[in-house]
């Protein structure tokens, strides 16, 4: 049965015909107008507001953070993202048309903002996501204590490999093996080039001994005592040689003379694992695995008690890295237990900055050309990630490693990253910036072509 709706003209008829010409008509919703609405305005409000409408405190990586940041400071022109989203207007006021009093660019919106932004353009350098070469390196010990790759300023590149010291050239790819360790169970156990472009180079073995030698002839100079443990790291300020120890010391050589001991420091518990010299040739950084980072100063060299006993770090502190453009700036990485990169003003002593990167760090190395930081990382990730500083963006991260990246070095022209990782796999990665004067131009690679003709494949073995 169908049922009779009482017409409208009923109820309406009741009431006078002047009322009934003039009332407004009712709505259900109100429609916007999208014309006037500008999307991405739109969606950066959605996101960066919660339900509340307050900012969301959720815990953000920085790389979203600055992201943020940006897109707010193009979309809004610099000022706070707390303009009206929706518009029910059908028509917008046009910029010409604005008066002073009304110039307030908080309060309306325009479609500019988005040609803009087309217009802008990308200043940027695309980073590479896979290496540009990939060099096996079997017998590579898998121990995160040890320091065994090292490149110097001649473009020569030289890594540990078991019981032998392999010197692979970049340019002519030519593969030449230095010394090799005598002893049933003796080993290298680190490596470090002399500055100044010099033919040398210091080894550390398993055996207590620190070696230095000619590479230009592959021949032994001399053969240094000193320490009762494994020497894991090697550190040269000019001619002087510091080397660090699992007995916990550290020892200072003068390897012009023969009384080459100049002194012997305390300041650590366990076994040294870091040691680095500022470029001034003034401070010298430790870390050991008593989670501890100590600063020496070379002026207090008879002194035992370092300069700075910094104990922030929660594991074994093994990457360090001196700011080459702030001398004072020391940036230092921790193990699996602490995940932390840490950066610190060592004119007083202060921290600076620390950012969690949810991996054990094993190497750090500062860009000769940009204000930029590598670090190459273990469990859980085994990566490298390049960071913009200080803000300590993610620029990038490289994966492709297999196990942790041990060890890393820069080439001379400071625009490519070699890493060393437990899967016995040396890896170049061109990910930093060049020198300004070469930005113009398309620099070439530091691995030279000649050292890949005849190349089948990218990867080749040292040995």
């Amino acid at each position: 049965m169908r049922k009779t709706l009482m017409p409208l003209t009923d109820r309406a008829a009741q009431r006078p015909l002047n009322e009934r010409r003039h009332r407004t008509p009712r709505h259900d919703r109100f429609i916007p107008s999208r014309s006037t609405i500008d999307m991405e305005v739109s969606a950066f409000e959605v996101e960066t507001c919660c339900p509340g409408g307050e900012a969301s405190e959720v815990n953000a990586s920085p790389a979203k953070e600055e992201y943020k940041r940006r897109l707010a400071a193009e979309l809004f022109r610099g000022g706070p993202a707390n303009n009206r989203v929706l518009s029910f207007g059908r028509s917008c006021e046009h910029p010409a048309e604005r008066t002073p009093a009304k110039d307030d660019t908080l309060r309306m919106l325009y479609t500019l903002n988005r040609q803009t932004v087309r217009r802008a353009s990308w200043t940027g350098r695309t980073i590479p996501q896979s290496p540009e070469r990939i060099l096996d390196a079997p017998e590579l010990l898998d121990d995160y204590y040890l320091n065994l790759l090292d490149w110097n300023a001649e473009n020569i590149l030289a890594v540990a490999l078991g019981d032998s010291v392999y010197l692979w050239n970049a340019t002519t790819g030519a593969i030449t093996p230095l010394m090799q360790t005598s002893g049933s169970g003796c080993h290298v156990t680190s490596i470090a080039w002399a500055p100044r472009g010099e033919h040398q180079m210091a080894v550390g073995t398993s055996d207590h001994k620190v070696q230095i030698w000619d590479t230009s002839k592959c021949r032994m100079v001399r053969s240094m005592d000193g320490h009762c443990g494994r020497v894991g790291v090697l550190a040269w300020n000019d001619t002087m040689l510091s080397s660090g120890s699992r007995d916990a010391t550290i020892v200072h050589r003068d390897t012009r003379s023969p009384q080459h001991v100049l002194a012997k420091l305390h300041g650590h518990d366990q076994e040294v694992c870091g040691l680095k010299w500022a470029p001034n040739g003034v401070q010298l950084a430790s870390g050991g695995n008593d989670n501890l980072l100590n600063v020496w100063d070379e002026r207090r060299l008879a002194h035992s008690p370092p300069l700075y006993v910094l104990d922030h770090h929660k594991a074994a502190v093994k990457a360090l890295a001196w700011c080459p453009w702030q001398k004072h700036v020391l940036a230092s990485g921790g193990g699996t237990a602490d995940r932390m990169i840490r950066f610190w003003n060592v004119s007083d002593g202060r921290f600076i900055n620390a950012v969690d990167t949810h991996s054990q760090v094993c190497a750090l190395q500062w860009s000769q050309h940009d204000k930029e930081l590598v670090s190459s990382h273990g469990y859980s990730h085994n990566q490298l990630i390049l960071w913009k500083y200080p803000s300590m963006v993610k620029v990038a991260e490289l994966t492709g490693h297999t196990s942790r990246v041990l060890h890393m070095a820069q080439s001379p022209d400071g625009t490519t990253v070699v890493s060393a990782a437990a899967d016995e796999t040396l890896r170049f990665w061109k990910i930093l910036g060049p020198d300004a004067a070469e930005r113009r131009c398309e620099s070439e690679s530091v691995l030279s072509a000649a050292a890949w003709t005849g190349a089948s494949a990218s990867a080749w073995t040292i040995r």
